[in-house]
């Protein structure tokens, strides 16, 4: 369909990184972008319908429900379907009444640049963090440990995910995180571990020091890819967001195999990083999570630039 020009923006092709390539927006009649928002809904619906099962029984998952509970992002918002900057929505009435949407005056939707210029501090940082962390070297000697040290010192009962056995000793996991060292660049990882086991890290990162300490080989960064997104899903689109969420879900998992939980219960083998050969296999995997984030985190930080560039545009 022909796009109309409207005001500056950016264009939003499919599957792609965000680029500013000329004033104008792309309409999607109904019969285009309906299509494309239930196609959207049935993938994350794949993820979301046990989440929501286990919450209606007061159930916890510690693996599947961790991108629900330490991040804001509900499961019913993730289902919802936002097209992205650059792209008009005709018939779109839902997202009329949504205050990151304007109404243009042929009576299509599309996101308001408004919304953007209010968020423009918070973006700009975000696409620096991305930026420099897509620059570094990806470290992959931690082996997950930032885990072990979320328990290190404590008894059974004292842990997170109290449900949930140990698969070694308290004694044991003390002796493997003294022995390996812990080496953990993630401040919202670090902020969990036990006090005894913080001066053990060899860095002591703080949120001020994230975006020089951020580095791409952290499942936790990783995972984060789905938090910014998710957090301003209007501006980067919904494809973009379950895309990263898709990645988080098998960082997670990787995360948690790896810690010093047993969860065969739940069909996740342990990834013994207590061995040579658990540490082996931790990094070879975190190496395909690495690659994997790669195009995410550039169509990312595209696309949060495209809206920088759309709000300056408009000053």
């Amino acid at each position: 369909m022909s796009p109309r020009r409207w005001h500056p923006c950016a264009a939003v092709p499919d599957n792609g990184p965000v680029t500013v390539t000329a004033p104008e927006l792309v309409v999607l009649d109904e019969t285009v972008w309906r299509p494309r928002a239930e196609a959207h809904a049935q993938r994350v619906g794949a993820w979301t319908a046990d989440r929501l099962d286990r919450a209606a029984r007061g159930l916890r998952h510690p693996v599947d429900d961790f991108l629900f509970t330490y991040y804001p992002t509900r499961a019913a918002q993730l289902r919802r379907w936002h097209p992205g900057l650059g792209i008009a929505l005709s018939g779109a009435t839902e997202l009329a009444r949504d205050t990151a949407y304007r109404t243009l005056p042929d009576g299509t939707v599309t996101v308001d640049p408004a919304h953007i210029a209010r968020r423009r501090d918070g973006l700009a940082w975000v696409e620096g963090l991305l930026r420099r962390t897509a620059a570094r070297p990806a470290r992959l000697g931690c082996f997950g440990l930032h885990e072990w040290a979320m328990v290190y010192g404590l008894e059974q009962d004292e842990v997170r995910h109290e449900s949930w056995p140990l698969r070694l000793a308290p004694q044991a996991i003390r002796d493997v995180v003294d022995e390996q060292g812990v080496r953990c660049t993630h401040y919202d990882a670090v902020r969990f571990f036990t006090p005894e086991a913080v001066p053990l890290n060899e860095l002591a990162p703080t949120r001020a020091t994230q975006p020089d300490l951020e580095q791409p080989g952290c499942l936790h960064a990783t995972m984060d890819l789905y938090k910014w997104s998710s957090k301003h899903a209007p501006l980067v689109g919904s494809d973009l967001v379950a895309d990263t969420f898709a990645l988080a879900r098998d960082a997670r998992a990787l995360d948690m195999e790896a810690a010093p939980y047993d969860l065969r219960e739940l069909g996740y083998a342990p990834v013994a990083v207590e061995t040579p050969e658990g540490r082996a296999e931790y990094a070879r995997r975190q190496r395909e999570l690495v690659d994997r984030a790669v195009p995410l985190r550039t169509r990312l930080a595209d696309a949060l630039r495209a809206g920088l560039r759309a709000v300056d545009a408009l000053a």
